[in-house]
């Protein structure tokens, strides 16, 4: 839950960035913040920072990076919650995945959790287009909103499959380790210098993206990935909220009403057990 929170606010900075540093920059900034931040607590906790299994960190690191690029992407584009709502298509698909993966079958009640997240992200979806009319979101932004939902759900079932060997804060370090690289390059082909509310911001989606990652990470490797993904479900009713609060967006009734499904999917979701 306090990963979900951390991530909307994530994208309440983000968003704040209006567009205007490339997508690069901002993944590049929130892994300078998050490899000193995640360094500093491996060393606090005398951990080897390397890991046991480095390959399979190296591809997690590799495959959380493109989500955060497609996710950026989808959230500069799209309304917030409507970024937030399609971002929430990767909890079915983390369950899945983590069935075939790692044998973790859905109980009964998760199933059921599962569906009513699915139910309120389609009763808050629905005012984002009228019947009969077409779209009315940007395809390109849902397109990246959705390639950053299936890139998520992969990388959340391998950070599962990591914590039966690595440590949670030297899974989250990798993360950056891997993003700096990656990034890098492409801000040196397209160079845009940040103005001073511009790097606040960058601080922040760098902060809020560490303490998500953070909280995240002790909720996979401690609880079933079908059940840690259902509990994200909250990040939508609060990116509607920051919406509203922040942006001017509005809420209505089927807003509301799909915040209320989400909570009890939350809800159903940790009363059930794993099969």
């Amino acid at each position: 839950m306090a990963g979900a929170f951390c991530f909307s606010l994530m994208t309440v900075c983000v968003k704040q960035l209006r567009g205007r540093l490339p997508v690069a920059e901002v993944v590049l900034g929130r892994a300078l913040v998050s490899v000193v931040l995640s360094g500093w607590l491996v060393r606090r906790a005398g951990l080897n920072p390397l890991g046991q299994r480095r390959g399979l960190l190296a591809l997690r690191g590799a495959i959380g990076t493109a989500a955060l690029f497609c996710v950026y992407l989808g959230v500069m584009r799209l309304p917030l919650a409507a970024a937030t709502v399609l971002q929430y298509l990767y909890p079915s698909v983390t369950a899945l995945l983590a069935w075939a993966w790692l044998g973790e079958r859905p109980g009964s009640l998760i199933a059921l959790a599962m569906a009513l997240g699915w139910l309120g992200v389609l009763v808050m979806a629905h005012p984002l287009g009228a019947a009969g009319s077409g779209p009315t979101l940007p395809l390109e932004g849902v397109a990246w909103a959705v390639a950053g939902a299936l890139l998520t759900a992969v990388a959340y079932v391998s950070v599962r499959e990591l914590g039966r060997s690595e440590h949670p804060q030297v899974i989250v370090l990798w993360f950056p380790l891997i993003s700096l690289p990656l990034s890098l390059p492409l801000v040196i082909l397209h160079p845009t210098m940040p103005t001073l509310p511009e790097l606040g911001w960058l601080l922040g989606v760098g902060l809020f993206t560490q303490l998500g990652q953070i909280g995240l990470t002790h909720g996979l490797v401690h609880l079933p990935a079908a059940r840690a993904t259902t509990i994200g479900y909250a990040q939508v009713a609060f990116a509607a909220l920051w919406g509203w609060l922040v942006f001017g967006e509005g809420i209505g009734a089927p807003t509301l009403a799909g915040a209320g499904l989400i909570l009890a999917s939350i809800l159903v979701g940790q009363a059930g057990k794993q099969s």
